[in-house]
């Protein structure tokens, strides 16, 4: 809901041909406070007076709620969480949404099982002995989807070393194919961690 209130802000301006305002401005609630400025209309001004408003509100909410969420993680399965936030990159939600989603890493037999199930890998279309490419994309757990492909870009930030994994990964396979086995890469990697009890290891990763 605040996604949505941030982006009708920024369709706003868009909509009016003024500056769009920046990240940082929109993220900070102290920054927000002078977006309405940019218009002369009072409804325009009012509608992003209202968005701001909500946004704010929605600021605490969601650090309440976060909060909460990682108190109980802490208490319930602190290794576990740990050794997630040991990977480059992944932080408090992130860490949170693995935890959750995966839930029990017992629960799946092989790695292929939990890549699979995270959405990592296509599943192979075959009868008969013979493959017919490809089919179930929407079978699995597009929450663990969507943290894997984030894990891969954050993992990417301030990681020399990471960084030149995926420009290796790049030219051979293109932009797009890098960061997708790059968070295969990670899935492979997290079921391991959690399977072995052991933290992220960035030369075995790198090496494999």
């Amino acid at each position: 809901k605040r996604a949505e209130l941030l982006s009708h802000i920024r369709n706003t301006f868009h909509q009016y041909n003024r500056s769009l305002p920046s990240e940082t401005r929109l993220s900070a609630a102290e920054k927000r406070r002078d977006l309405a400025r940019a218009f002369d209309d009072p409804a325009v001004r009012m509608s992003i007076e209202a968005d701001v408003d909500l946004c704010d509100h929605y600021d605490v909410l969601i650090k309440d709620l976060e909060r909460s969420i990682l108190r109980i993680a802490r208490r319930q399965d602190p290794n576990t969480l740990q050794l997630l936030r040991t990977i480059p990159g992944v932080g408090k939600i992130l860490g949170l949404t693995l935890l959750y989603e995966i839930h029990t890493i017992e629960r799946f037999p092989s790695v292929q099982d939990f890549s699979s199930y995270a959405r990592l890998v296509k599943c192979a279309s075959e009868s008969a002995g013979k493959r017919y490419g490809t089919s179930g994309a929407k079978i699995g757990n597009a929450h663990l989807k969507w943290a894997f492909s984030e894990a891969a870009v954050c993992f990417l930030h301030r990681n020399p070393r990471g960084q030149a994994y995926r420009n290796r990964l790049r030219s051979k396979h293109g932009r797009g194919k890098s960061m997708s086995i790059l968070a295969a890469r990670l899935g492979r990697a997290v079921y391991f961690m959690l399977r072995r009890n052991k933290v992220f290891d960035m030369d075995r990763f790198l090496a494999a």
